[in-house]
């Protein structure tokens, strides 16, 4: 059997031929699984427009599409799998294809390369991974707005150059995050609009002689519209990949810093939140230990998933126009990262339905002169002037005779009194579905 869709003819490789394949193939058909069923819907929108410019006649795409979603449903149903011996998910699809119909299978390939048929496949499946990725983030982003509007009376303090600086509250805290998630989103938004454009019918770079219908497979695909220009279309690969993970570092890097400020409250210096036990994890020799293990974790791992847009840089950026392999390590670099983002957007969604917040954190002595700013703010108020106030109350500070006023009025759009927390979860909204339209 043929089992590259290269070969010339039927038989196995010489050793010299499997040392290279092991090289080339590498990990690869781990990666390809994922692209499996983007796969087979590909090849039914191409197999469909090859019917509709007469290449493949109304009974020869009856066959191709009764095979076609047989496998799809096997992939659906975790019974595909590329056997040994075949090099990746276009050829093991092709083959199980041609075995059941036979020469109508052979001709599903026309019109078509490798290379914009994988194109088309990690455009698809970045897609709808984006969409998956849209709805965890809407899930952390509404617990992070729910526990804003619950704790928002709740004052703790708000810390410059790791000095405590002026008020701020659990309101502000959790609602900062929300709003964070929601500028990342747009950024998400950003790279779904370019994974939803077609480059189908581009072929090995350069287009066809067959008089490709790409119009009709992006209407069938659910695209805005076409990756136009062949070789383009082409230059995409790589570039994609580049432009999701930008979005993926960005809700990484919100994440990274929530989870560091979660160990930072945690700590018994600060004592701001707690959580149950069980969430915890404890020492081997010290038995008092509630270490913040998830939220390290999830510091630690989406750091990493921050490098990723530099790894894609550096893995195609000394690259010409035209296709090259260097590509097939972009699963290698992106897949992963998606998964590791999703589990930490679901796992921090957890811990917040279980976290604890302190009341009357500001009551402590220590947190005296966080209350400055309200006390020249309030002579500025009187009459003084802003320099005058500002000098006197600094006097007061290092005669200790300052006494706070622990009453905070902050009303302005965005300040404790006044969160906009119904304006963020428009904005967010308002992103949300142009992600997940249907």
């Amino acid at each position: 059997m043929i089992t590259k869709l290269w070969q010339k003819e039927a038989g196995s490789s010489n050793n010299y031929q499997q040392i290279v394949e092991k090289f080339t193939v590498g990990n690869d058909k781990d990666f390809d699984i994922l692209l499996a069923e983007y796969d087979v819907i590909g090849s039914l929108a191409h197999a469909q427009m090859l019917h509709k410019i007469n290449i493949l006649s109304a009974e020869e795409w009856t066959l191709v599409e009764q095979e076609l979603n047989h496998i799809l449903a096997q992939i659906r149903a975790g019974n595909f799998s590329i056997a040994d011996g075949v090099e990746d998910v276009h050829s093991q699809v092709e083959f199980m294809l041609t075995q059941k119909i036979g020469d109508a299978g052979k001709k599903i390939h026309t019109g078509r390369s490798r290379n914009d048929q994988v194109l088309l496949d990690i455009k698809l499946f970045l897609r709808a991974k984006i969409q998956e990725i849209a709805e965890d983030t809407r899930v952390l982003f509404a617990k992070l707005l729910e526990l804003s509007q619950a704790h928002q009376d709740k004052l703790l303090a708000g810390y410059t150059h790791f000095q405590i600086a002026m008020p701020s509250s659990f309101g502000l805290w959790f609602g900062a995050y929300a709003e964070s998630l929601t500028d990342d989103l747009e950024t998400l938004l950003a790279a779904y609009k370019v994974c939803n454009k077609n480059p189908l019918g581009s072929g090995a770079g350069y287009g066809s002689s067959f008089p490709l219908d790409r119009e009709f497979t992006t209407e069938l695909l659910g695209f805005d519209s076409l990756n136009y220009n062949v070789v383009y279309a082409q230059m995409t690969r790589g570039k994609t990949e580049k432009i999701v993970a930008q979005a993926l570092a960005n809700i990484a890097a919100t994440l990274s810093k929530f989870a560091y400020d979660v160990c930072l409250y945690m700590n018994q210096n600060f004592g701001f939140i707690s959580f149950p036990d069980e969430l915890t994890t404890g020492s081997s020799i010290m038995p008092h230990k509630k270490n913040p293990d998830v939220f390290e974790l999830v510091r630690a791992k989406c750091n990493r998933i921050q490098a990723v847009p530099n790894e894609l840089t550096l893995l195609t950026n000394n690259l010409p126009s035209g296709y090259h392999r260097d590509g097939q390590l972009t699963k290698e670099c992106l897949f992963p990262a998606i998964e590791t983002l999703q589990s930490c957007l679901q796992i921090t969604a957890f811990m917040l339905e279980h976290i604890r917040v302190k009341d009357n954190i500001l009551a402590d002595d220590k947190y005296n002169d966080l209350f400055s700013v309200e006390a020249v703010n309030a002579e500025v108020l009187k009459g003084l002037p802003f320099r005058d106030a500002y000098q006197k109350i600094g006097k007061q500070i290092e005669n200790k005779t300052f006494v706070a006023d622990r009453n905070v009025h902050h009303t302005h759009a965005g300040s404790i009194g006044n969160l906009q927390n119904e304006a963020i979860g428009k904005a967010f909204a308002q992103v949300f579905e142009q992600i997940v339209r249907k």
